[in-house]
């Protein structure tokens, strides 16, 4: 193989071969480069939607601008995904490649520490900023119930366009856009606030059991029951902390989840 080729190869394979040998934040660092690149360039992201073909990829999943949303990231992963209800349940519309979010895989813990949080967040109206010197913006909500509880500071976790991120979870201008047409449509059709989910990378039991020993390994088996809850019926769930954790249990089939998230403990059944 020449020097040309196994330049491209290595390239070609980095995800693969970066976290095997480096780690985690290394592979992170790599595609915050790479996004930032493209983005710079003009370039669409890795699985960038055709965003030309809103509509059209709406009717193709039978969605309606103006239903429910609810919102999952993946930070690994740098994806953001929009769900809308149809007939009762959640249906995924479109993954969304994120161009920028910082710090490494766990939770924000203080102001100033450039971490973007996980958890789960709700966003109402009084959240959006449409005119954000970052394009469009709204709110996370961090610090929730559960991040209080724990002593976590900080404010202003927003999800905005223009690739620039310090503990936020940045977008190409014309990917939120088109999330901020979802966002406001379900706002205004009458959902009261919509639920962001946030996790370190996709929940499954080989990539809990891949980070076993670190000290979020806890935390994240937490987040892992919401998110079992969510893919097994396409439901929010309804979402509490208690005793410095967080409690979920399953809805009834229509639930748009727009309750915010409770601090109060009694009478919980759910999981956690």
């Amino acid at each position: 193989m020449t020097a040309l080729g196994a330049g491209f190869a290595a390239y070609t394979f980095a995800p693969i071969w970066i976290p095997r040998f480096f780690g985690d934040d290394a592979l992170i660092d790599y595609e915050r480069s790479q996004r930032f690149f493209r983005a710079e360039s003009g370039l669409p992201l890795p699985g960038q939607p055709d965003l030309a073909r809103f509509s059209e990829r709406l009717a193709a999943r039978q969605l309606k601008k103006g239903a429910p949303i609810l919102i999952r990231i993946f930070k690994r992963e740098f994806e953001l995904e929009v769900w809308m209800q149809r007939d009762g349940a959640f249906h995924l519309f479109t993954a969304y490649p994120i161009c920028l979010w910082s710090g490494t895989l766990g939770p924000k813990l203080r102001e100033g520490d450039g971490q973007s949080p996980e958890g789960f967040y709700t966003v109402d109206a009084s959240a959006l900023n449409p005119n954000s010197r970052f394009y469009r913006s709204f709110n996370l909500g961090y610090p929730n119930a559960f991040d209080r509880a724990k002593g976590r500071t900080g404010s202003l976790i927003m999800v905005h366009g223009n690739c620039r991120s310090i503990g936020c979870f940045a977008m190409t201008d014309a990917q939120i856009a088109e999330i901020w047409q979802l966002v406001t449509a379900a706002l205004a059709s009458g959902q009261k606030r919509f639920q962001v989910q946030v996790y370190p990378f996709r929940m499954t039991d080989a990539a809990l059991a891949e980070h076993g020993n670190d000290p979020n390994a806890d935390f994240w088996r937490n987040l892992k029951t919401g998110n079992d809850l969510f893919e097994k019926n396409g439901l929010p769930p309804r979402v509490s902390v208690c005793g410095g954790r967080y409690r979920f249990e399953t809805d009834r089939p229509g639930f748009d989840g727009s309750l915010p998230i409770d601090s109060r403990c009694n009478g919980l059944t759910g999981e956690g």
